[in-house]
């Protein structure tokens, strides 16, 4: 499992993740992102899927733990790209309306940010 954690001005993170999502990866991928959620300079995740093979129930409670951290600030959670069984989980776990279908400038550019060199 690899991932790329992105930050983007104005408080907004990009998660990039690749290859195979499971209990393993995403207690390294929860480390790191917790510790900025918790410093309060993020204001939105963009979770970009768009090369991710497989994600069991771990990476679900990834995602879902994250937005919990951020009910406090009111921080708001994109999910891009998810494969077509994956949509359907996030459909079926009711966070349906948190998958856009937009590319990251777009999703960046709605969330009020602006992505610079990337």
């Amino acid at each position: 499992m690899k991932h790329q954690l992105l930050f983007v001005e104005d408080g907004i993170a990009i998660i990039r993740l690749k290859g195979e999502l499971d209990h393993h990866a995403t207690q390294m991928i929860r480390d790191e992102i917790s510790q900025t959620l918790y410093s309060g300079t993020l204001r939105a995740i963009i979770w970009n899927l768009q090369d991710l093979n497989f994600m069991d129930s771990a990476g679900i409670g990834l995602i879902l733990g994250r937005m919990r951290d951020f009910v406090p600030s009111n921080g708001q959670t994109v999910i891009l790209h998810p494969s077509e069984t994956m949509k359907k989980i996030f459909q079926y776990s009711g966070l349906g309306s948190y998958v856009w279908t937009t590319t990251e400038e777009e999703t960046i550019a709605q969330l009020g940010g602006i992505l610079n060199g990337q």
